[in-house]
C-alpha cells in the first residue's frame, strides 16, 4: 500500500537530539579509524581503562575509592551540607577525571569542546544534587530514586525553562549509557553471562520476533510504507534507537523514517521507565524478574538501567519486596545486553536482503555479511572483558575474603564511577526529550508500534514471571 501522506514528518529535531549513535551505524565501514572515531570504542577504551586502573591499585595494596566519592546518607541538611564541605576536593577531582576524558575522547571524534565544555559543567553540578536526593535517608519512601529524580528533572528544564541546542553536545545520552554499561561488565560476574545468558537470548528471540512481526504487520495494514513498519519493527524488537537507525540504512528508508521510530522509541520508553517498576511493585515481583521483564520490554538502554536501577534499589527497603538490588540491574543487563542488542547485525543483515531481494531496491545492491560486524554494538566486547577480568581476580577470594576486601576496595568504588556515568546519561535523556516534537509523529506510526508495545510487554511478563522465572530468581545464588 501507498505510504500516507499525514504520516510523514520532519522530525530533524528529535533525530538531532537522539542519533548520537548515526555515525557509527553506516554501512560502510571506516577501517582502523573505527578505533578512535567511534563512540562504542571509546566507551570500550574508557571503561576498561577505568577497571585496570582500579585493579592496577587494587592488586598493589591501594584503591580508588578516594576518586569515586559520593554522597553520604544523610537526614538533616546539616550532615548533607558537612558532608559534601569535607568532600569537596573529592567531588573536584571527579569531576577533572570525566572532563579530561569525556573532553579527549569528543573532541577526537570532532565535537566541540567550547560547547561540550560548559554544557558537561551543567550536568555534572546537577548530577551531583540529585545523587544528593538519592542519599536521602528518606528517598525510598517516597520513590525519590536518582534514575527517576534525573529524568523528571531533566524533562522540566528542558520543556518548562529550555535550554539552547548547541547544549546538546554534552548530553551524550549513548555514550553516557555505553561507559556505564562497561563498567557494569566489572560488577557482573562472567560466571553468570555464561549460566543465564543462553536463555537470555532465547528469551529475547522469541519476544523480539514476535514484537517485529505485530508491528510490522500491524503497519502494513494500516497503509504505511513497508520500510517504515520494518524500521519501526526493529525500534520496538532489537534494541530502540540504534535498531531504528540501524534498519533504515538496511532497507534503503526514507529520510523521515528513522526520526518516526526514534520518536515511538523515546515516547514509549519514558513511560515504561514508569509503568514497569510500578507495576512491578504492586505485584511483589522478584527483582531478578522484575529485572528481566524490563529487558524484555524495554525499547532504550539507557530507558531500561533507570527503569531497573529504581526498582531494584527498593529491595530491603520496601518490604515484600524478595531478591537483590542488583538482580534487577543484572538480570536487565542479561536480557538487554546479551540477549536483545547483539542481534542488531543480524537483523540489519536479513532486512538488508530482503529488502534487496524482495522490495525492489536499486538495481545491483546487495547486502554484505560483513554488515553484521559493522553494526554489531562493539561495547558489549568491553562489557564481556571487564566481566572476565574481574572474575579472575575474584576467583582467588573465599566468598567471605571476596566480601571483605574485594568488593569494598575494588568493585565498589568502580560501582560508584558506573553509578555516575548512568546519572549524566538520565539527566541527559530528559534534557534531550522534547515532548513538542514527540507529538510530530502521526497516529498511524504509534498506533502501529503501540500495537508492538502491548505484545511486548504481556509476552515478556509471561517469559519472565512462569516460563524462565526459576532462572532470574536464582541469579545471586
Amino acid at each position: 500500500m501507498a505510504e500516507h501522506q499525514d504520516d510523514k514528518v520532519d522530525l530533524t529535531e528529535t533525530e538531532a537530539a537522539w542519533d548520537e549513535e548515526a555515525d557509527e551505524l553506516r554501512v560502510s565501514t571506516m577501517g582502523w579509524k573505527e578505533l578512535y572515531l567511534k563512540e562504542d570504542w571509546w566507551a570500550i577504551w574508557v571503561g576498561l581503562g577505568i577497571v585496570c586502573v582500579a585493579v592496577l591499585f587494587f592488586l598493589n595494596g591501594g584503591t580508588i575509592h578516594w576518586i569515586s566519592i559520593k554522597p553520604g546518607r544523610w537526614h538533616s541538611f546539616d550532615q548533607l551540607f558537612s558532608d559534601f564541605g569535607a568532600h569537596l576536593g573529592q567531588y573536584g577531582a571527579l569531576f577533572v577525571l570525566w572532563l579530561v576524558v569525556f573532553g579527549i575522547s569528543l573532541r577526537i571524534m570532532g565535537y566541540k569542546l567550547a560547547e561540550f565544555i560548559p554544557s558537561f559543567v551543567f550536568v555534572y553540578v546537577f548530577s551531583i544534587v540529585i545523587f544528593m536526593i538519592g542519599a536521602w535517608d528518606q528517598a525510598h519512601h517516597y520513590n525519590l530514586e536518582p534514575p527517576l529524580v534525573a529524568l523528571v528533572l531533566g524533562m522540566l528544564i528542558s520543556n518548562v525553562i529550555g535550554l539552547p541546542r548547541w547544549m546538546d553536545t554534552g548530553f551524550r545520552v549513548e555514550y553516557y549509557i555505553k561507559i556505564g554499561i562497561v563498567l557494569l561488565g566489572a560488577t557482573l560476574p562472567f560466571t553468570l553471562i555464561v549460566w543465564a545468558g543462553p536463555v537470555a537470548i532465547v528469551q529475547a528471540s522469541i519476544v523480539s520476533i514476535t514484537t517485529f512481526t505485530v508491528i510490522f504487520f500491524v503497519g502494513k495494514r494500516l497503509g504505511l510504507d513497508r520500510r517504515l513498519a520494518a524500521v519501526l519493527g526493529a525500534g520496538g524488537a532489537v534494541c530502540g534507537v540504534s535498531g531504528a537507525i540501524a534498519i533504515a540504512g538496511a532497507v534503503g528508508a526514507k529520510k523521515e523514517h528513522a526520526p518516526i521510530a526514534i520518536t515511538m522509541v523515546i515516547l514509549w520508553a519514558i513511560v515504561m521507565i514508569f509503568f514497569l517498576p510500578l507495576v512491578s511493585r504492586a505485584l511483589h515481583l522478584h527483582t531478578g524478574v522484575a529485572g528481566a521483564w524490563i529487558g524484555t520490554s524495554e525499547f532504550a538502554d539507557a530507558a531500561g538501567f533507570a527503569a531497573a536501577q529504581a526498582y531494584g534499589n527498593l529491595a530491603g527497603h520496601v518490604a515484600g519486596i524478595p531478591g537483590k538490588a542488583d538482580d534487577a540491574v543484572w538480570g536487565f543487563t542479561l536480557m538487554k545486553v546479551v540477549g536483545r542488542d547483539i542481534w542488531i547485525g543480524i537483523w540489519a543483515f536479513v532486512l538488508a536482503l530482503i529488502a534487496t531481494t524482495r522490495w525492489e531496491r536499486k538495481a545491483g545492491t546487495q547486502p554484505n555479511p560483513a554488515e553484521i560486524w559493522w553494526r554489531f554494538p562493539k561495547f558489549v566486547i568491553g562489557f564481556m572483558l571487564a566481566s572476565i577480568i574481574m572474575t579472575l581476580i575474584a576467583k582467588g577470594y573465599s566468598f567471605a575474603d571476596y566480601n571483605k576486601i574485594v568488593k569494598p576496595e575494588l568493585v565498589g568504588p568502580i560501582k560508584t564511577l558506573r553509578t555516575w556515568a548512568f546519572i549524566f546519561c538520565f539527566f541527559s535523556i530528559g534534557l534531550t526529550t522534547r515532548f513538542r516534537e514527540l507529538a510530530a509523529a502521526g497516529a498511524k506510526p504509534f498506533q502501529a508500534f503501540t500495537a508492538g508495545v502491548v505484545v511486548n510487554v504481556l509476552l515478556g511478563f509471561i517469559l519472565s514471571a512462569f516460563v524462565f522465572a526459576s532462572y532470574w530468581q536464582n541469579l545471586s545464588h
